[in-house]
């Protein structure tokens, strides 16, 4: 189920309310636009980050950091000095932990690795921002698909946005038609609430659209049976700021036909990504 649900009488306007949250969400002070920097905490044995305040250092439990009082910083929205241990922020940027100023660090953890962001409202990126060309709603798009979960989880190597292969979970397929023929897409399962997303390419990659997209379709019903609902591709965040390291698709997941709906790419006055 789709959280547009009660639209479900009018898919155009549904479409409609969710490109404005993403909008929203897109454009917002602590939204992908505000990350300036991720830093890997291997990489400064020293425990000193250019502009990130505070001493850090990696342990087997987390990540351990000295704040001095010059460092002004704040933790869980308190005036902080002193000695913290830290795991991955879980909540939203404009809710992490810890804040300097206007900045907000995130801690995080991918395969082991521990490091921090740092998010600006302030960023040139954000500033520059023209908006996201976007394709309106077009039923064409919207097709009936079913999830095929693997017996069990898989993971496979695959190159990210920074240039480094790291593992890509994935729990099963989507199976949907388009054009006379069935075409599948993998996915990956959030162990949460057991939706679905995807990272795929097509046709249109690097000529009208990004390189490559996200697709998050929901949770299927029990019978597996879920809408493959492209008119709701996204960007990937590294589109909106290259510090991120967004996945590119697996094997499989480029698509041999025109995926001509939904995010496409950044405006003209940002349009790096293809």
């Amino acid at each position: 189920m789709s959280d547009d649900a009660d639209d479900a009488d009018d898919p155009h306007a549904a479409w409609r309310a969710w490109h404005e949250r993403r909008d929203a969400a897109v454009s917002a002070p602590y939204g992908p636009l505000a990350l300036t920097a991720t830093h890997w905490l291997a990489d400064y044995p020293e425990g000193r980050i250019p502009a990130v305040p505070g001493h850090w250092r990696a342990t087997e439990a987390g990540v351990a950091l000295t704040v001095a009082p010059e460092d002004s910083c704040h933790l869980d929205g308190e005036p902080f000095t002193g000695d913290v241990a830290l795991g991955a922020d879980e909540a939203p940027p404009a809710h992490a932990r810890l804040s300097a100023r206007e900045l907000r660090i995130v801690v995080i953890r991918r395969e082991g690795e521990w490091g921090v962001r740092v998010f600006d409202p302030g960023s040139e990126t954000r500033r520059a921002f023209a908006g996201v060309e976007v394709t309106p709603y077009d039923p064409a798009f919207a097709l009936p698909g079913r999830f095929r979960p693997y017996a069990e989880d898989r993971s496979v190597q695959v190159e990210n946005a920074d240039g480094r292969a790291r593992g890509l979970g994935l729990g099963g397929e989507l199976v949907f038609p388009y054009a006379g023929a069935e075409h599948t897409l993998q996915v990956a399962v959030e162990p949460d609430d057991g939706s679905l997303w995807a990272v795929f390419g097509d046709a249109t990659g690097g000529r009208s659209s990004y390189r490559f997209r996200f697709l998050k379709p929901g949770i299927p019903d029990a019978r597996g049976a879920i809408t493959v609902d492209f008119n709701r591709s996204l960007l990937p965040p590294c589109a909106f700021a290259d510090h991120f390291i967004c996945p590119f698709p697996p094997p499989g997941n480029t698509l041999p036909f025109e995926v001509a709906a939904g995010e496409r790419r950044l405006k003209a006055a940002l349009a790096t990504g293809i």
